[in-house]
């Protein structure tokens, strides 16, 4: 039976894991951290949002961007500072303008390919993640946002996604507990929510029961090829206090590892440019029936302020947003929580905001917004990441393509396995690269 190894142990990494078990592949997932789940695939928006597929490769972005640049408590945050990853990120950015169209509808496809395999595995392996199925309802205050809106929608249109237009008295209608002033929006009713966090975990436990390994808090110190698989070098961050590195021999590797990504396409001498660009969450405690009724079920994308919300059972309410480039810094920072915990304060007065949990992580970036589906230079290696702020939306669907991208391989390396397929998110054969 064919190993291979799964670097990353996130939202990306698990369903990839599980996609391949399901087509009789033998999985070991390595992670730096003790538990699957524990970095980016923590506290996000809570969103799986197929209306939110447009790249952020835009004239308009970047205007806005330049302004925000100059407010602390804007959408947007860079630090000037100079960095040659991140400016020469910012020009490739720039570049991939030119496929903004073409980009946001694939983008949409792969989402709306996704859903379908993230709910059957949810069902298969009975695991609770807070789902909610009423729709995201994306709200604007001015006109000018509400008609670059109405672009968005015949792009998401071509894709295959339904998205309504609705007034200001079909907001209130769609989410009562909604207050001010809006010009207009757009309600996606296939849309969904549910926590990531606890998805990842429950998706984690049917791998082990499917016979995957875990390696846990293992640092990669490196990768070389030997004959015709790889061997990881990598050490113990529990157990071993020696500095000594474990070894581990595979057939074949898929890199699954968020913002670490580029650097273990280094170590196998590839580039993937990724840049961590940060968001911030806070997750509001609802503890009385009050607070509980004044917070929306539906979920929310405040265009104008690029804030999202997800319901995450009866007396959770997740909140996310921002954009900072500021490298691999995971620090929580006040003034960038402020405006999260502002706005629920200002749309949902009624609801308690004494009890709430910040939380920041890294959403891997690539500069034309497109997650790497892709076989890597050498034999038996590939890659599923750069997914950005849609890891969560497009994660079952990217799983899939990759296990596709393994089993039609043509390299000696890799022996398919015979077990039968679970399908696919695609109905072609992917080629041995792929830029979903």
């Amino acid at each position: 039976m064919t190993t291979i190894a799964v670097i990353g142990a996130g939202i990306t990494g698990i369903t990839t894991a599980y996609s391949l078990l399901k087509r009789g592949f033998d999985v070991v997932v390595l992670d730096r951290h003790r538990y699957p789940a524990m970095d980016t695939s923590f506290a996000n928006g809570g969103q799986l949002s197929a209306c939110n597929a447009e790249v952020w490769n835009n004239t308009g972005t970047v205007m806005k961007g330049l302004k925000w640049m100059l407010k602390k408590d804007a959408p947007l945050l860079v630090n000037p500072l100079p960095s040659w990853h991140k400016y020469s990120w910012m020009g490739e950015f720039l570049y991939a303008i030119r496929g903004y169209e073409t980009n946001t509808i694939e983008t949409a496809r792969l989402a709306i390919a996704a859903r379908e395999h993230l709910f059957k595995w949810a069902n298969e392996e009975h695991i609770d993640f807070d789902l909610e199925e009423r729709g995201i309802l994306h709200v604007y205050q001015s006109k000018a946002g509400f008609e670059s809106g109405l672009a968005v929608s015949k792009m998401l249109a071509k894709a295959g996604l339904e998205r309504s237009t609705v007034t200001p008295e079909e907001i209130r209608a769609i989410e009562p507990t909604l207050v001010g002033k809006f010009y207009g929006g757009f309600f996606t009713p296939s849309d969904a929510t549910g926590d990531i966090h606890k998805f990842t975990r429950g998706l984690a436990k049917a791998c082990e029961r499917l016979g995957a390994k875990f390696i846990m808090e293992a640092e990669l110190k490196d990768i070389k090829q030997q004959g015709n698989g790889h061997t990881l070098y990598y050490q113990s961050l529990a157990h071993d206090s020696s500095g000594q590195n474990s070894a581990l021999s595979v057939d074949a590797l898929v890199v699954c590892a968020g913002v670490g990504s580029r650097k273990v396409a280094a170590m196998l001498g590839d580039r993937i440019n990724i840049y961590p660009v940060k968001g911030y969450s806070i997750t509001v405690n609802l503890e009385d029936e009050a607070s509980q009724a004044a917070a929306p079920w539906v979920s929310l994308l405040d265009e104008e302020a690029k804030i999202v919300t997800s319901r995450l059972g009866k007396d959770r309410l997740r909140v996310a947003g921002t954009a900072e480039y500021n490298g691999e810094n995971r620090n929580i920072r006040a003034d960038r929580i402020a405006p999260l915990t502002n706005w629920v304060r200002r749309n949902f007065h009624e609801a308690a905001t004494d009890n709430v949990i910040p939380w920041a992580g890294l959403r891997p970036m690539m500069p034309d917004m497109m997650p790497r589906i892709k076989a890597g230079s050498k034999p038996g290696v590939f890659y599923n990441t750069g997914h950005g702020h849609l890891g969560w939306t497009l994660s079952a669907a990217t799983a899939q393509l990759v296990t596709d991208l393994i089993v039609a391989t043509e390299e000696p390396t890799i022996q398919v396995p015979t077990s039968s397929s679970t399908g696919s998110a695609s109905a072609h054969t992917p080629p041995k690269e792929v830029k979903a």
